[in-house]
Formats: C-alpha cells, sequence, structure tokens
C-alpha cells in the first residue's frame, strides 16, 4: 500500500513523521528524547527511506510520536487526562429535594435516547464528512488535492497520535524559507464537517503567502476516530503540540484560522492556548442548539438541546470569550446553512450571536442598551452602502474611539473585560460600539461554501 500511495502522488509523499536514522538508538527503536524543540529540517523523513519494522514487540514509530508528545505535554502543561484534554461543561443543575433515586431513573430512558440518537444520527448529521460513502465517492479528488499539495506546494504529510489513540492525518506547507514575508507565520486551518485538508480551506493562506498546517477531523480521509468534541478537542491538541515542539513555531507565530464548524477547535484552541497570535472564523456561529433545532421537527426540541448539550456540545462563543488575544469573524451575507430561517433574513446568522456575545463579554459598559441597540442596526445593514450609512448616521469618530481605548488600555492593561464606557455618554457608548463591531466582524459577500479569497483572507485587528 505504501508503495502504491507513493506511485500515486510522488517520492515526496511524507507517509508519517520519525526522527532521522542518526537519532535511533542502537537496537533501531526510537529514543524518547528530552526535548523536542529539533528544527524542521532535521525532523522529516521520506516514505521512499528505510521504514522501521511493526512487528516486533517494540513501539511503533506512530506510538512514538503520541509519546514524545504527551510527554511533552505533561513536562509543561500537566498532561491530558485518559478521557483527553479539558473541555468547558455544561453548568450541572442544581440538585433540589426533588432530585431522588426515582426521578434519576425515570431520566434514565431519555439519557439512552440521548446517547443513542447522538451515536448514531446525530454525530453524522452533524460530520457527514465522516460518513464512508461520501468519502468513497470523494477519494479521487482528495488524492488529487493531496498530490498537488506534495508536488507543487511541497507539502510533508504526517499522522499524529492523539491522546485517545486516534491518528490524526496532517500536511505543512512551509514558507519561511521563502521571499514571502508571511511564511514566518503558521496558520492552521480547522476545516469545516464535510471539509477535508486536501480540498479545503487550506487554499486561502496559502495563496496569501503563509506557512499552513492543514489537519483532517477524526474520521476523515486518512484520520481515524469519530468526530465528538472531546476527540475534536484531542485532535487539534496534538496538532498544536506538533507545530510549537516539532516545526519550531512560537504560539506568537501561530494563527488559527476555522471555517464553519471548524470554529469550534478553533475557539477551544485559543482558550487552551493563550498566547496564540490570532484567531480567524469565517462562516462560524455561536452555539450548536438553535441550528440543531432548525433541522429538527418542533416536537423534538427537548430532546435536541439535551442531546446537543450532553454530547454534541459546540459551545463556540463560550470559549472564545475566554481568549485575550485579537480575532477576526467573517460573515456571509448570503450564507444558508448558519442562518435559523432563510438567508436572506441576514439578522438570523448565528455569526452576529458570535459577535454581540464576543464584545458584549469584552466591553460590557460600551455593549450596555444604545451600544447593544446600535450595532444591532449596524449588522442588519444587507449592503456596505447600508453599513457606511448607519456608521455615518451616528458621526463615528475613529480618531476619539482609538484615543479612548489606548488611554484605557495604558491605564488598566490588557486583559478583558474592559470597564471602558463606565463613565459615558449614550452617544459616546454607541460610536465606540460601532467602531468595534467594524473591527471585529468583515462581510463577505457569498454563500457558505464559496471559498475565501486570498485577499480577504486579513488580519485581525489590534490596537
Amino acid at each position: 500500500m505504501a508503495k502504491l500511495l507513493s506511485c500515486v502522488l510522488g517520492p515526496r509523499l511524507y507517509k508519517i513523521y520519525r526522527e532521522r536514522d542518526s537519532e535511533r538508538a542502537p537496537s533501531g527503536v526510537p529514543e524518547t528524547p528530552t526535548s523536542v524543540t529539533t528544527p524542521p529540517s532535521s525532523s522529516w523523513a521520506s516514505a521512499a527511506g528505510p521504514t522501521p519494522s511493526t512487528g516486533s514487540s517494540s513501539p511503533s514509530w506512530k506510538q512514538h510520536i503520541g509519546t514524545t508528545l504527551q510527554k511533552t505535554r505533561k513536562e509543561s502543561r500537566g498532561g491530558p487526562s485518559r478521557q483527553g484534554v479539558a473541555l468547558l461543561r455544561p453548568e450541572p443543575l442544581h440538585r433540589g429535594t426533588a432530585d431522588t433515586l426515582l426521578n434519576r431513573v425515570k431520566k434514565l430512558p431519555c439519557q439512552i435516547t440521548s446517547y443513542l440518537v447522538a451515536h448514531t444520527l446525530g454525530r453524522r448529521m452533524l460530520y457527514p464528512g465522516s460518513v464512508y460513502l461520501l468519502q468513497k465517492a470523494l477519494m479521487p479528488m482528495l488524492l488529487q488535492g493531496q498530490a498537488r499539495l506534495v508536488e507543487e506546494c511541497n507539502g510533508r504529510r504526517a499522522k499524529l497520535l492523539a491522546c485517545d489513540g486516534n491518528e490524526i492525518d496532517t500536511m505543512f506547507v512551509d514558507r519561511r524559507g521563502t521571499a514571502e514575508p508571511q511564511g514566518q507565520k503558521l496558520v492552521i486551518c480547522c476545516e469545516g464537517n464535510a471539509g477535508f485538508y486536501e480540498v479545503g480551506c487550506i487554499s486561502t493562506p496559502l495563496e496569501a503567502g503563509y506557512s499552513v498546517l492543514g489537519w483532517n477531523h477524526p474520521g476523515f480521509a486518512g484520520s481515524t476516530g469519530v468526530p465528538f468534541p472531546q476527540n475534536e478537542a484531542n485532535a487539534m491538541d496534538v496538532v498544536v503540540q506538533f507545530a510549537i515542539h516539532r516545526l519550531g513555531f512560537q504560539p506568537q507565530d501561530i494563527i488559527i484560522y476555522a471555517w464553519s464548524i471548524g470554529g469550534f477547535t478553533a475557539t477551544w484552541a485559543a482558550m487552551s492556548y493563550p498566547d496564540i497570535s490570532a484567531v480567524i472564523l469565517d462562516a462560524s456561529f455561536d452555539d450548536l442548539v438553535p441550528l440543531a433545532l432548525k433541522v429538527m421537527p418542533d416536537s423534538w426540541r427537548g430532546l435536541v438541546t439535551r442531546t446537543v448539550r450532553q454530547h454534541l456540545n459546540l459551545n463556540n462563543a463560550e470559549q472564545l470569550c475566554r481568549y485575550q488575544g485579537p480575532v477576526l469573524l467573517i460573515r456571509r451575507t448570503k450564507d444558508e446553512i448558519i442562518t435559523t430561517t432563510v438567508p436572506e433574513d441576514i439578522m438570523s446568522n448565528r455569526g452576529n450571536d458570535l459577535l454581540l456575545k464576543l464584545l458584549q463579554y469584552r466591553y460590557p459598559r460600551v455593549m450596555a442598551e444604545e451600544g447593544l441597540r446600535v450595532v444591532r442596526q449596524w449588522l442588519e445593514a444587507s449592503s456596505q452602502l447600508e453599513e457606511a450609512s448607519i456608521y455615518s448616521r451616528w458621526e463615528v469618530e475613529e480618531d476619539w474611539c482609538l484615543s479612548v481605548l489606548r488611554s484605557y488600555q495604558a491605564e488598566h492593561g490588557p486583559d478583558f473585560p474592559w470597564s471602558v464606557g463606565e463613565d459615558m455618554s449614550a452617544d459616546g457608548r454607541r460610536q465606540l460600539a460601532l467602531f468595534l463591531a467594524q473591527k471585529y466582524l468583515h462581510n463577505f459577500e457569498a454563500t457558505h461554501c464559496t471559498p475565501l479569497p486570498a485577499p480577504n483572507f486579513q488580519m485581525p485587528w489590534r490596537l
């Protein structure tokens, strides 16, 4: 199989990440290094080279990768539990006197039903890219896309072992040695629920000149496992660890870029690695529950809500609010997927709710009644002309807004939430609210699946 893939994809196909032969132990079993900050040039081996035997009782190369990265994580961040990395869980209901053993037994059928729905219909609806028949139909296109990345972009393929045992298929394109100044920055791409790095959003930062690391969800193409939230976070964790400790990028040089449902893993990484440079969320949403209710019968409302909260809880806004760095949201004005009514109803786009929740957390005084009301008006605008009209109607003075924000930051520091706007007039809060909304959210006049052009891939605003 390895020879067949090498013939199809060319000699530069990197089947798996491993140490060079000179770094191996005399017995042929790789040593686990105490430091994994070796430069990329000494960290890759071609599939055409010698492959270690996996027939012995020694750890396989894939197991070595996972052991090394998990060892590094334990040294630096305490190490994952057997279940995986930490996730934000829904707040448990307070148990009152009525919460007796009998009542808990009565709830058991509902809990069993939620589990069955999540592990059968729910997971496949949420991540259709994990369905075998779809992958089989897309396989020629995926192989072609992978070959293009390897042959034309000098991509390096690697499989990483997550802490739950899943193998995560990745592709790295290194631009650090080119004339592109953006090549010093690494963009980690998080694909949508039917997206693959071979043909996904990885193309946008590539065209923009950045170094890029793409990866496939568990159960997608070359990745193993099942894409539940815990497995998704576990996969994202090993990808970030790989970028830092093997590819040699500092967190300050890493940008997380996500499209659609990839916003969950992107916001998890931002929350868990607070030194990451920036987060860009394209066509993403705040919470899965409203979108799940949209496609299911009204009579299933209770079951759907309970199933999502317990098993498929993609709480993007909650995770994003725990990140202190620069954020850019890209809203598709004709999005047919993350709207809860029709694409023409732009106010039903859940990207609006993601923006409002982020601004309300970071600038609670500015986003009081007047500020919230004027930002909603701005979000209702269906064209750039309408946006500009609202912006000019309230006579937003950008120099004044910048001066106020910089003065507050100099006096109180950069950590959110800020109390700026506390002793400000209603007109001042409106100006600040509109100014901030325009900086945090950019519109893109397109449908959900239209590729984002490279000129629209911009870094988030920094004060």
